[in-house]
């Protein structure tokens, strides 16, 4: 079950971010997760949001650059050891993780078979190979309308 998110490319400067921000909220659009790289020239902002194709439309409409790219978004007991024992799975599969984030929701935490489970998005090298992996090992993989429910 793959999730589709987007990429904005931007100028890295004051203001740039909170203009996506407000294009997003104009529309009645719920950011699920964010995360931010940049350079000393642009930014990249990757997010998961509650629909995709308004979301890309409105975004472009503006002005953004935009891509959609596929990634998985799983669910790490919360524990100590919750995040190493996902991230074991994905190093026994011989799976590189490109970059990873959490998920924020109306929820901190979801509950999936009497377990509290915080959400992280997953950008791999192999995105069938770590979902067959996690479907072996019994981790939750959740899909773009779990997500968007959020």
């Amino acid at each position: 079950m793959n999730v589709k998110q987007i990429s904005v490319v931007m100028s890295n400067e004051p203001g740039s971010v909170l203009r996506m921000a407000k294009t997003l909220s104009k529309n009645d659009i719920y950011i699920r997760a964010l995360t931010v790289a940049d350079s000393s020239t642009f930014s990249t902002v990757r997010i998961i949001v509650d629909n995709v194709l308004w979301a890309s439309s409105v975004l472009k409409e503006a002005g953004f650059t935009v891509s959609l790219s596929d990634v998985i978004a799983v669910g790490v007991p919360d524990t100590p050891d919750g995040l190493a024992s996902v991230l074991e799975i994905l190093d026994a599969s011989g799976i590189n993780i490109d970059y990873m984030y959490e998920i924020r929701g109306n929820k901190r935490h979801i509950t999936t078979e009497g377990t509290d489970m915080q959400l992280f998005v997953f950008k791999v090298s192999d995105n069938v190979r770590a979902m067959e992996a996690f479907d072996a090992e019994g981790v939750k993989v959740f899909g773009q309308g779990e997500l968007s429910a959020l």
